[in-house]
């Protein structure tokens, strides 16, 4: 009911049978959007290219510069929804790092070799993995492992390697592993069954919040750059500056353009949700047309 005007379908055919449309105020594919003048961002009303925080222009590959894709994941395993998917972890239980021979070379480093990925807030260390299979000028790790827990018996040791968490007391976090992946005693005699070791590189931490100024979605891609692990890198290490992150968040915040839109909405009835909630949900208290 909160989708298209009262009593707005897309297409009336000749029989007088009709198609709903498309999930729009008009039941159009709308390509001029009154919805983003509405909400103040008249420049973007009709579709184009938006340079964005990765851009070719904002890599600088002479300082060892390259484009992250944290988002891609392997088909066997996605977040923490298989976690505790034994089979899965045996068929996928490796971390590294998808580089492609010509930046590996670029870099100086091999299949095997530990780097370290500088992000705006700190860094990670991950294992290389020279191969054909990604193009060049990309990296990629895939979003499946890094699981990690503080106590022995805490999460799921099938995936979780165990850590220490430390901090300088200035805002400056370290995780390190203090053992990975083990063979332990549990109802399932499979437990003990466990070969593989790697718990994988928790990256998302070192990941300075980027939250998209239209939409507000974070926006995963990240710009880093890649050194060759010093000699007190471990791998699987995280460090994160807070502080820093703080920033970095501020930053972006200052892009968006607040709320309501000129017609008082905190945001577009017609944008499908799991939940959908009252409809004065959407309408900010107090909020007077806007011209």
């Amino acid at each position: 009911p909160l989708v298209g005007e009262a009593g707005a379908v897309g297409v009336v055919h000749e029989d007088g049978s009709r198609t709903a449309g498309w999930l729009t105020p008009s039941r159009k594919l709308e390509l001029f959007s009154e919805t983003m003048v509405d909400f103040g961002w008249e420049e973007y009303a009709t579709p184009g290219y938006i340079e964005s925080h990765v851009g070719h222009r904002s890599i600088d590959p002479a300082n060892n510069e390259i484009v992250l894709v944290p988002t891609f994941r392997l088909p066997t395993l996605v977040h923490t929804r298989s976690g505790n998917a034994k089979y899965l972890n045996e068929i996928s239980n490796t971390h590294p790092l998808w580089t492609n021979p010509a930046d590996a070379a670029r870099f100086g480093v091999g299949t095997g070799d530990l780097v370290r990925i500088n992000t705006e807030i700190g860094y990670f260390v991950a294992r290389v993995w020279a191969t054909e299979a990604i193009r060049p000028g990309v990296l990629a790790l895939s979003h499946h492992m890094g699981r990690w827990r503080t106590s022995e018996n805490a999460g799921s040791r099938w995936a979780m390697g165990l850590v220490d968490l430390d901090n300088d007391g200035n805002g400056v976090w370290r995780l390190r592993y203090k053992q990975g992946v083990q063979p332990f005693r549990s109802d399932d005699p499979d437990s003990e069954r466990i070969y593989w070791d790697d718990p994988g590189v928790h990256q998302n931490l070192a990941f300075a919040v980027h939250p998209d100024p239209l939409s507000g979605m974070h926006c995963w891609h990240q710009k880093v750059r890649v050194e060759k692990a010093r000699t007190d890198d471990r791998y699987g290490d995280v460090v994160v500056d807070t502080r820093r992150s703080r920033e970095v968040y501020r930053t972006w915040m200052e892009c968006t353009r607040p709320g309501p839109s000129r017609s008082g909405l905190r945001r577009p009835e017609f944008l499908m949700r799991p939940v959908k909630p009252r409809r004065r949900a959407f309408r900010a208290p107090g909020a007077e047309e806007r011209a």
